[in-house]
């Protein structure tokens, strides 16, 4: 099932030339939905504007899925988007957005940050990585105002992870990303959906989704909203995760015991 999302955009520069048609991104993480590989199910969504990836979904699977929509592609590594397969990935995929960069599609500023960890069958998630992450794309973003999408594989703490699972909980650097800049949309991959009750959920002025599978958002100027009211699902509205003040030192490694308790293979 391939969820839909209708969002206001705060910044009507990018419909200027579109006479108020949406800007429609198509985001996929993690497995390829089945329904995307029927054709008639791909005619029924209608044009793409721009493919997302948030990371662990195979590379010919990304390339499937960009040209059965002949659509442009941006993307980021999850943890296991690594080996030998990946090293020849550049015929079939563009090259994946590299950590803290930010760029320019169909008008709006898209800021990556992949996996801050050690990748594959046995990888291992950096706390401290995440927050290197998250203040350097911070100090990028001095003096910008322009509304902003955040691309991750592991969402922030408190907003779409699992807190109870500590390979699957979000990292709170990214929580204090979330709260610093407050992103319009926060898309990412990594939680199983069968582990949250909620697919998107509200966190301040930021929309967190979870595009495990595919998820199709549908950006709208403000004065549309109204009219498209009826068509959007109502996402989850929280309070804002509580983050730690910056730490002095965030590149410091994290204990050997979290480090044990967040090391798999899943």
């Amino acid at each position: 099932m391939t969820h839909r999302l209708t969002l206001e955009w705060p910044d009507d520069r990018p419909f200027r030339d579109r006479d108020g048609a949406a800007i429609r991104i198509l985001a996929v993480s993690d497995v390829l939905e089945p329904t995307l590989t029927d054709g008639r199910n791909r005619n029924g969504m209608g044009p793409i504007d721009l493919i997302v990836g948030c990371g662990d979904l195979d590379f010919d699977d990304l390339a499937y899925v960009a040209d059965s929509f002949d659509a442009p592609m941006v993307y980021i590594r999850g943890n296991h988007d690594s080996g030998n397969d990946w090293r020849h990935a550049s015929g079939y995929c563009p090259v994946p957005m590299p950590s803290n960069s930010v760029t320019r599609r169909n008008g709006l500023s898209i800021g990556g940050l992949s996996w801050p960890g050690t990748h594959g069958q046995e990888s291992v998630r950096s706390e401290s990585g995440a927050w290197r992450q998250a203040l350097a794309l911070a100090v990028r973003r001095i003096g910008r105002g322009d509304p902003l999408i955040i691309i991750s594989h592991v969402p922030p703490a408190g907003a779409g992870d699992v807190p109870t699972d500590a390979y699957h909980r979000g990292f709170k650097g990214y929580a204090w990303l979330l709260r610093h800049l407050a992103p319009r949309l926060w898309l990412h991959g990594h939680t199983p959906l069968a582990s949250t009750r909620d697919w998107h959920v509200t966190a301040g002025a930021t929309e967190v989704v979870n595009v495990t599978g595919a998820v199709l958002i549908e950006l709208i100027p403000e004065s549309k909203m109204k009219k498209a009211a009826d068509r959007a699902e109502p996402g989850t509205s929280q309070p804002l995760p509580e983050t730690p003040d910056v730490p002095k030192t965030p590149d410091a490694p994290e204990t050997k015991e979290e480090e044990a308790a967040t090391r798999t293979s899943r």
